[in-house]
Order: C-alpha cells, then structure tokens, then sequence
C-alpha cells in the first residue's frame, strides 16, 4: 500500500505597504517592496519565497511565505524595510498583527518635516541605504558611519540618524547647506536631544574650501552623559574634494542619489555640472577613496541619462564588484525620470 506524500507546511506573511503621500511612488512601493524583502530573504533565518501581492478584504498587501516560522529576529530585521506599514501572519485567511521593532531612533518628522522641491522621497531614502547596508561585509545593523557625497538637503543624513549611525554630507550649494544647518540645529533643540553643533568656514591647507558644521548628539540623555555619542558632519564644498575632506578607508557605506541631468556636485572640471555620468567618472573613484575594504556603495540615478552598463563600467573600473543578483527597483519618478538603483561592494 503506497503512502501518500505530504507537502511541508508553509507559514505566510502579509505586509500592510506604507501609504506614502507621492501617488507616483505609492503606485510603485509594493513592487520595490517585493524586490526589497527579496534583498533581506538572504539574512533571516527562513528565506521568503513566493513573494507577491494579494488582495485581502479589498485591501493590497505583499505577501510571502517561509518553511519555517519567521523568528523575532527575522521580524526585527523586517521591521526595517522602507514601506512597511504592518506585518502580519496570515492563519486560515485571517491576519494575526506581529509586533514590528525598527532601529528607529527618533520621530519620523526628522525625515518628514523638510519639504522642498526635488525632494527624494524619504521612504526611497531608506530603501536604497537598507538594501547598501545589506551588500557590506559587516552587514545590517553592524555598520556606523554613513557618507552621501551628493547630500543636498541631508535626506540621507537623516535616515542615519534614525539607524543611531555617524553621518557625513558633503554638498556644493550653499543654500542647501545653510537650510539643513537651521533644520537640525531647530529640530535638536526642539526636541531636547542633548547635542553640540559647532559651525564655521572649512580650510585645507590654508585654502578656503566652504562652511562645515559639525554635530555631536546622543541617542539618550543617558548616553549622551555616559559620552556615549554619535557625530554629523556637513560640508558644503566640492564632491570632487570628498577624499580631501573624510579619512582614507573610514566609511561602511556610501549612499547617494546621483544628479538627474542638471547642475549638481563640482565646478573644478569644464562639463562636470551639467553632465552625470562626467561627473560620476571623476568622482566615484574619489568617493571609494573613503571607503573601508568590505564596505559597499549604493547609487540611484536616472536612466534616462546615463546607462546601467555604463555606470557599472564606472564602479568596476574603480575598484568594485558589482552586485548583479538583485532585484528589479527601477521606476518612475516622473516624465523626464525614470530611477533606478545600482549596489557595489569593495573587495577585502
């Protein structure tokens, strides 16, 4: 008598996708999303598979499944992913809620306050240093100092604050820098985290390269007392002097939105400001100059500008490896932009 074979068991997840304000990304989230967790499958203890997306009680969420249940460190870890909004198991079609635990540690108007135009939304923000944090040696959670050569209006910078991470801007347009200063300043004080911020003119070798501003703050009143603090660093000068500016091998993790085709980041090069990829060529391999072995970098850019071969040939030729096995993140942002993403990591 034959016995018949049993399929395993399977344990499914639902995620509530964050309802993000910007319809053009609210309409892209659940997609990035899926490419996202896909990123994150690597590093939890049961890998998701069947990654999709479900109509449940007339509402969307991105569905998985597991072989095995999901343990609380696999739930804290996706507590993190950009566009969460709720996570829950999924048990004879009804949703049990888990308790979600991000590394948050502040209030979401740091990120949400600053509105401006040419914003990069914040949850794309965070997207793009989850999946950077994922391709380092030392992975996420682990890392402490974060650099956006391209920071505009500290966006990035903030996202690593709210991971408890050092952070370092650097950004050619003086009003940028300026707004930012009186933001944080503002927002620190507003909020009573104990900080000092000191500001000033930014010289090398007697040369005057632009303004700095440097912030020391704790994650508590306590830690802060204990001298157990972390530091944010802006400078507004050339992205071209980056390396002239941070330590030789003393970043994990590199994150920034590369220009979309108009001026931004250097004036020492004829063509520089008005071309990406120009620009990218010259910088990348001064960026990289500041990263530590084992680090990754991680760049959105706008297709329409520059080709994924061509930025990759960029990467490579300075030194890095290329991630090719992840997911699909290009979307649109609007007529004139359509964003991906690209991650490389450099060798020990």
């Amino acid at each position: 008598m034959s016995r018949k074979l049993r399929c395993p068991a399977m344990f499914h997840y639902a995620i509530l996708v964050y309802p993000a304000a910007n319809r053009v990304y609210a309409d892209a989230s659940p997609a990035l999303l899926r490419a996202e967790l896909t990123a994150f499958g690597a590093t939890l203890s049961t890998e998701p598979v069947e990654v999709g997306q479900r109509r449940l009680g007339g509402v969307d969420y991105v569905t998985f499944s597991t072989a095995t249940p999901m343990s609380e460190e696999d739930v804290a870890r996706l507590s993190n992913l950009s566009s969460l909004y709720a996570l829950f198991e999924i048990s004879d079609e009804v949703l049990r809620p888990l308790t979600v635990t991000p590394l948050d540690r502040f209030d979401s108007d740091l990120l949400t306050i600053q509105k401006y135009s040419g914003k990069t939304n914040e949850l794309f923000t965070k997207l793009l240093l989850n999946v950077t944090l994922l391709s380092t040696v030392e992975g996420f959670g682990r890392v402490r100092h974060v650099l956006d050569p391209l920071c505009g209006r500290g966006t990035t910078l903030n996202q690593a604050m709210m991971y408890g991470l050092d952070a370092t801007g650097v950004e050619l347009d003086r009003r940028d820098f300026e707004a930012y200063q009186k933001f944080i300043v503002t927002w620190l004080r507003a909020k009573r985290i104990k900080h000092t911020a000191n500001s000033g003119q930014l010289r090398r070798n007697k040369v005057k390269l632009g303004q700095r501003l440097e912030i020391e703050f704790g994650l508590t009143k306590e830690s802060y007392k204990a001298g157990d603090t972390r530091r944010l660093t802006f400078f507004n000068s050339d992205t071209l002097r980056t390396d002239e500016l941070v330590p030789a091998g003393s970043v994990d993790v590199i994150v920034t939105d590369a220009p979309y085709g108009v001026q931004h980041g250097s004036h020492q090069a004829e063509g520089l400001s008005r071309s990406p990829r120009e620009l990218l060529a010259a910088a990348v391999p001064v960026w990289v100059r500041t990263l530590k072995p084992g680090g990754a970098i991680g760049l959105s850019w706008n297709t329409h500008v520059v080709k994924r071969d061509e930025l990759a040939d960029i990467l490579t030729n300075a030194g890095l490896a290329v991630r090719t096995d992840l997911g699909d993140f290009c979307h649109r942002v609007d007529q004139a932009i359509n964003r991906d993403l690209i991650v490389a990591r450099k060798p020990i």
